[in-house]
């Protein structure tokens, strides 16, 4: 009976593409971790390929959190780096507030996530109900400026504290009045400093594999289709009753909440967080897009890799120097037209795995054949 149980389990899963598709792709987060961790215990991972683990995990989640709006909604946004900001300098502030209070970091962390997550999403809802009216270039011109003036604020807040409390200032550090013996919590243009260092890889690849599971089963869900409704004709849509408004809101903000997610676990692996260009500027911005672009625009997977080849490249070259970004941007193209080009796209349908796979199959069946005749 249970042999039988099991094979009809089995016969759905393959009959069920998409949850076979998304089992694969949780499958290759978990071999790649699998492996890092057996060759970091082997000592065969250097030092700065551990630097790059936790990063890689950020930008992998900023790149799927995108997707949603970008490749499921249709919508062009540039804005996901000030969402990352936002959860970013939220949780690192709760944090650095909370550390002596709340010295156990599995306790701490935890909640440092959902508020820079709770506070990136807020601003998500805030941001999307005027914003989400204008489409395409508008969109992501309003949307860029967002981030833009986000970064900016950040780097005029002066937060301290001492016994008298929490002491607030936009103009400089000089004004918050505090005792000798007062912390600067958020420095201005300086930042935060001494950040408790919480993220790690294995944190890194757990909240990736949230987000995946997030985003991958709003898109299998029936909200999904109706945010894909929307994509693809909103006429049709609102004809058929989709709350338009409602599902654009709900996209954009746990876009951005998971963009928060990123933001937290980014902060945390630092010990110093400064709201620079570089950080959470509008080049930040457009790569996370460049990530979106390159690995397929609605294609999660396919985004997620691309994020990490696009982001370790860069890195592995630096002992090039002068040729470094010669061969980076010949990959950019490379992977621009193997996923866009026409001749492609038909080469790789008449070329997949499982075809090749099928034809060596009924080639060594008629060769079987032909042998026992």
């Amino acid at each position: 009976m249970k042999v039988n149980c099991l094979k009809q389990k089995f016969i759905n899963l393959k009959a069920n593409k998409p949850l076979r598709n998304d089992l694969t792709t949780y499958g290759i987060v978990i071999l790649a971790y699998v492996i890092i961790q057996i060759l970091g215990m082997a000592g065969m991972i250097n030092s700065q390929l551990k630097g790059l683990l936790v990063p890689i995990c950020v930008y992998a989640i900023l790149a799927v959190s995108l997707n949603l709006t970008v490749g499921i909604l249709g919508e062009l946004s540039l804005g996901h780096a000030g969402f990352m900001c936002v959860g970013a300098f939220t949780s690192a502030f709760f944090s650095k507030c909370m550390v002596e209070v709340i010295p156990q970091a599995f306790i701490r962390f935890p909640l440092a996530l959902l508020i820079g997550a709770a506070s990136a999403g807020l601003f998500g809802v805030l941001i999307g109900i005027p914003v989400l009216r204008l489409k395409g270039d508008y969109l992501a011109i309003v949307t860029l400026a967002f981030g833009e003036i986000i970064k900016n604020i950040i780097n005029t807040i002066n937060i301290g504290r001492d016994s008298n409390g929490l002491h607030f200032s936009m103009k400089s550090a000089m004004d918050l009045g505090m005792e000798k013996d007062g912390v600067f919590l958020i420095k201005g243009a300086m930042g935060i400093t001494g950040t408790p260092g919480d993220s790690n890889f294995t944190v890194g690849a757990v909240l990736l594999l949230i987000t995946l599971f997030v985003v991958l089963n709003i898109v299998r869900s029936r909200d999904g289709r109706a945010i894909m409704a929307i994509r693809d004709n909103v006429i049709a849509a609102e004809s058929v009753g989709i709350n338009i408004t409602k599902y654009k809101l709900l996209t954009f903000a746990i876009s951005a909440a998971l963009a928060g997610v990123a933001g937290v676990l980014y902060a945390h692996n630092l010990g110093s967080l400064t709201a620079t260009p570089k950080t959470f500027g509008y080049n930040m911005s457009i790569m996370i897009l460049v990530y979106v672009v390159l690995g397929g625009i609605g294609n999660i997977r396919g985004s997620m890799i691309a994020a990490i080849i696009l982001y370790v490249l860069p890195e592995m070259l630096r002992g090039l120097q002068t040729y470094r970004m010669l061969i980076y941007a010949v990959v950019l193209i490379v992977m621009m037209i193997y996923n866009w080009a026409p001749k492609s796209i038909a080469w790789r349908e008449t070329h997949s795995i499982k075809d090749l796979l099928a034809k060596a199959k009924g080639a060594i069946a008629s060769k079987s054949k032909k042998g026992g005749n």
